[in-house]
This record gives structure tokens, C-alpha cells and sequence, in this order.
């Protein structure tokens, strides 16, 4: 999963990310704070109102129109720090295609703090740790104040704290006043009440010829009233569906081609909602060639319960919507977790008997609720995350679930999620133990303990990152005898995030992932195939000096097949 620590020589932190695409080119919207812009006589024009948004958390259907709430949505720093800003945009609902001069308005109502309308020309790359912002706008309106703050979607010397290329502060009239942002070329002008506020070339934004639409509030809550979409003679501007509408499994993918040796086994990726919606190449690849999928991030703490009490599982329900409709199976991805906790989480306290009771009933209740709210829908679910040390050891993360319920807490996880949907299947998943080894052992002896102790595991994820093949390279010997291992102790295994560098050349790569699947392939203990990841286009991760970096982990590269998805189906009889 996102959040696996790669050994020390990847230097790859915890959060290696999926996805930055080049973007380019210019953009105008108008946002109207009392009435959306008359379209003129032959204007191509959209009612985004009357567009789906149920995909979008905190937005909610309000009479004729929307009322956005905010949601407290964040990617929280692991170590403390501050906290980025996550706002999803309308991805399983509708964006628009646009050529040429266009112009978007709105009228906002009963703004209580403060009210975001955000364009981008691409979804956002969501990660654990980071969040990558594509080319777009934002404006905020926040009383008589306007920030209009653009980004051109370069590479950002911190990805965590993005600056815009044009970042202004103008007053307007009030929070009902008219505020108008249009294109005309290459030219961005602001305006309010017949005067212009702010004018700048665009310069490197919404080359994509897309528009992906965001509201939000940092916190309170607003109306809007109306929201459109014009172009004018000349220029076209269309509404369109997620990319993964069109696309259709491969009578010859891997899904299929194992159905024909193994057909017990499902073939997965792990997956984001962001590049399956807007990018046709990736859409078709998980749904062509994939039987099952996990959502890399959208089941993650902090995701999913970013408040006390408040849950958003739109993004989610997204995805499994997605899954159901083309017949795959869903593996949840995760409950207990060091990372990818939001704050509140973090920060329950355990000093005394009566924080730990309360801090229980807090975490018990996320754990109820999500596990009851996914019920019937996952096939099967890691109750717990990476246990273990960073360091490859063999010592349990003292997390908040460690501090409240003692070094037995995966019981304690494994009784609830049990009590909620009795019917999935339990794995805890770690890295580092897909070789026999200390931590291997310490892997099958929690394991077993959890179960001696009332848990209902049924077995391990072995993730299978195999970030530098002289540290890490995975041997169907060695691979074989830990299938063995965990067989004889009843449990099942899941090769649950299998990616494979290519530093040392694609047919190394390739021949690393046939040795996994096939040995998976030979042994009935092995349940499940997944890569984390499809392609390489959205494989990135920040270094340990804080650099952005892309990786080549993956089946795909920008689209095309490596060799390593020809090794994977030869390996299943292709």
C-alpha cells in the first residue's frame, strides 16, 4: 500500500504517490455571487447543477441547488507536522470538455465562514503523505475577501505546500457580490461590479481541454444557488462521464487468462478513483486486464473519518460501484493502521484507565461504523495494517490502538470487525516477511496469538516490494517455503502490493513478478494476486531529501504494456 516503507537502499518514503501528467495551456471561469452570467444568443451552455455531485463529500443536494459543508478532509503529516488540504473534486460524476474561450459562473447563498470553488484541468494525485495539485484555479471567498490563486501544475520544490503562480487577495463588495472570471485567449480577468480586479496571461494551465469541478469549505457551510458553463460561437464545450464507463474487460487479460488455470484466483491492482475517472489508457487497463481491485488510499483512516463522528466514504463507494459493475472483487485496505491516521485519531489520549476506556469506545465506533457501512461489499479486508517496525524488525508500532488496548489490540480489531460483518474475510498484511526470517516468524506468531486469543484472521498479505532486487528480491524457493510456512498453520496468504523495480532492466523486472504469480499459481495457500499500482504514469513517491521522484514499479509505462505484463501472462498460460 501507499504507506509500505521501502528498504533503507530505495530510500522511498512511506507514501510513494500514483500519478503526475504534464499539464498545460489557459482557462477563465466567472463565479457570481448574486446571479450566474446570461448566455449569449448561439452559446453552447450547462446547468452543472443539474450534474451528478453524490460522489462528492460534503456536497449535498439542497432544493434546486447544492449545500457544501466542510469536511475537515486532509492528508495529516505522520510525524506531527502540518496538516495538507485534500478536496475532492466531482470525479465519478461529470466534467466538461472545452475548445476555446469559455466561461463558468455561480451564485453563492448563506456563505456562514468561508466558500471554495475550484477548477483544475486533471484530478489531483492523492496519496498518503502528499497530495500532487494539477494546473487550475481556486477562488475563496471569504467575507469581502477573494483569493484567487492559480497553478500552472510545474513541479513544486515541496509538494505538500504547492505555490501558485498567481496567488492575489482583492475585496469585493460582499460575500453576495458579483464576481466574474473569464477567459479570452490567454487572458485571465477578474471583475466585480464593472471593475476589473485582477488580469494576468495564464500561461501553463488547462491544456488538457478538461475541466474538473471542486467545492469546499475549510470551515463552515454554503449555498450554491446556481452553477454554469458557457462558451461562446466559435469554441465547443461538452459534458463527459468518467473514463472508466467505456471500458470493457479483455477476453485476453490477466483476470481472464487465470480463469482458465486458476480460476479460483483473483488478479488485482490497487487503484485510485483520480486516474480511473479521467484517463481513458488507465481505465482500460484495470478493467481489462483486472478481476479485483484495492483502493490505495480512499479506505484509509484519514480518508474515510477525517473528523470525530464524520465519515465521507463517497470516494469509496465510488470505486466499489465501479468494481461491482464489472464483476470484480473488492479487497478493503485498511483498518488498523500507523499511518494515514487523521488528526483526531492521532491524537486520542491513553495516559489514564479513562482516557483508554473513552479512546476505545472512539476507535471501536470508527471501526463499527466502517466495517458495518462496507458490509456485503468486500470480499475480503486487512484489520491490520503493517504491525511492525519501520526498520524491519520485529517490535509492534506503539500506535494509538497499541496504547489503548495493549500489544493484543489485533484481537481486540479482529472481534469488532467480525461483530460487524462476520462474512469477510481477515488478513493482517505486513511488508518485509515475504522471505523466511525474524520477521516473517513474528508475522505467523501474531498471527496465531489473535486467534488463540478470539480473533478471526484468516491470514496474511505479503506485499512484495521489491524495491532494489540485490536487497530485495523475492526466490520461488524462498517464496515457496513461506507459502508452505503459513499453509501448515491453516492460514491463507495474499501477495497483496507486488511491484518491481526496473533499475536493473526490464526483463530482471520481469522475470522478479513471473517468479511471484507463478509460484502464487502453484500453491493453494496463495488466495490472491494484486500490484499496487497499474501504471507507471501515476507511480510516484517523495525521497528522502523531499524530492518528488516518478518510479517504474509497474505493468504499464505511460500507457503501453512492459514486459513484465507479457512475463505475468505467460506465466498464466498466455
Amino acid at each position: 500500500m501507499l504507506g509500505a516503507a521501502g528498504p533503507p537502499s530505495r530510500g522511498r518514503a512511506a507514501g510513494h504517490a500514483r500519478a503526475l501528467v504534464p499539464l498545460a495551456s489557459a482557462v477563465a471561469l466567472a463565479l457570481a455571487g448574486c446571479s450566474a452570467p446570461a448566455a449569449a444568443p448561439g452559446r453552447d451552455v450547462v446547468d452543472l447543477l443539474q450534474q451528478d455531485w453524490g460522489d462528492v463529500p460534503g456536497v449535498t443536494a439542497d432544493g434546486d441547488g447544492l449545500r457544501v459543508t466542510a469536511t475537515g478532509l486532509g492528508i495529516v503529516s505522520q510525524d506531527g507536522g502540518d496538516r495538507q488540504a485534500n478536496p475532492l473534486l466531482d470525479l465519478a460524476g461529470t466534467h466538461l470538455v472545452v475548445d476555446g474561450d469559455f466561461t463558468l459562473g455561480a451564485r453563492f447563498a448563506d456563505v456562514t465562514a468561508d466558500a471554495t470553488w475550484a477548477v483544475y484541468d486533471s484530478p489531483p494525485v492523492v496519496a498518503d503523505e502528499f497530495r500532487i495539485e494539477p494546473a487550475g484555479i481556486r477562488l475563496t471567498l471569504d467575507g469581502d475577501d477573494l483569493r484567487i490563486a492559480v497553478l500552472d501544475g510545474a513541479p513544486q520544490q515541496d509538494v505538500t505546500d504547492p505555490r501558485p503562480v498567481l496567488d492575489q487577495q482583492v475585496t469585493v463588495p460582499g460575500p453576495a457580490a458579483e464576481v466574474s472570471v473569464r477567459r479570452s485567449g490567454e487572458l485571465l480577468e477578474v471583475a466585480s461590479g464593472g471593475e476589473t480586479l485582477a488580469s494576468a496571461p495564464l500561461g501553463g494551465v488547462f491544456g488538457s481541454g478538461e475541466l474538473w469541478f471542486g467545492l469546499s469549505s475549510d470551515e463552515g457551510t454554503f449555498r450554491v444557488a446556481s452553477l454554469t458553463a458557457a462558451a461562446p460561437d466559435g469554441a465547443s464545450l461538452r459534458t463527459a462521464g468518467p473514463a472508466f464507463e467505456q471500458a470493457e474487460p479483455s477476453p485476453e487479460g490477466l483476470q481472464a487468462l487465470a480463469a482458465r488455470t486458476r480460476p479460483d484466483l483473483p488478479i488485482g491492482a490497487a487503484v485510485a478513483l483520480g486516474p480511473l475517472a479521467s484517463d481513458t489508457d488507465y481505465a482500460q487497463q484495470l478493467i481489462g486486464e483486472f478481476g479485483a481491485l484495492t483502493p490505495e488510499n480512499a479506505m484509509k483512516p484519514q480518508a474515510l473519518s477525517p473528523l470525530p463522528g464524520v465519515y465521507t466514504f463517497e470516494e469509496a463507494d465510488a470505486l466499489l460501484d465501479v468494481a461491482e459493475s464489472r464483476g470484480m472483487a473488492v479487497h478493503g485496505h485498511t483498518i488498523a493502521f500507523t499511518e494515514a491516521m487523521p488528526r483526531w485519531m492521532q491524537e486520542l489520549p491513553t495516559d489514564s484507565a479513562e482516557d483508554r476506556a473513552a479512546s476505545a469506545d472512539a476507535l471501536l465506533g470508527y471501526v463499527t461504523t466502517v466495517v458495518t457501512h462496507f458490509r456485503g461489499r468486500l470480499a475480503s479486508l486487512d484489520v491490520v495494517n503493517e504491525p511492525f517496525d519501520v526498520d524491519q524488525g520485529t517490535d509492534l508500532q506503539q500506535n494509538v490502538w497499541y496504547r489503548t488496548f495493549g500489544p493484543d489490540y489485533p484481537v481486540v480489531v479482529s472481534r469488532a470487525v467480525h461483530d460487524a460483518d462476520p462474512d469477510v474475510a481477515q488478513f493482517v498484511n505486513e511488508n518485509g516477511a515475504d522471505v523466511p526470517g525474524e520477521r516473517q516468524d513474528a508475522l505467523l506468531d501474531l498471527v496465531r496469538r489473535t486467534n488463540e486469543l478470539g480473533g478471526y484472521v484468516d491470514g496474511v498479505g505479503l506485499q512484495a516490494h521489491v524495491y532494489d532486487l540485490g536487497t530485495d528480491a523475492i526466490s520461488a524457493e524462498d517464496l515457496a517455503t513461506t507459502l508452505d510456512t503459513f499453509g501448515a498453520a491453516g492460514l491463507q496468504v495474499r501477495i497483496s502490493e507486488n511491484d518491481v523495480t526496473d533499475a536493473e532492466g526490464a526483463d530482471a523486472q520481469a522475470e522478479q513478478y513471473a517468479t511471484v504469480l507463478t509460484t502464487c499459481l502453484g500453491s493453494p495457500t496463495c488466495v490472491a494476486y494484486t500490484t499496487w499500482g497499474v501504471d507507471d504514469r501515476y507511480d510516484w513517491f517523495v525521497d528522502d531529501d523531499g524530492d518528488l521522484r516518478q518510479g517504474h514499479d509497474l505493468l504499464f509505462d505511460d500507457g503501453h504494456p512492459t514486459p513484465a505484463l507479457e512475463a505475468l501472462r505467460r506465466a498464466l498460460g498466455g
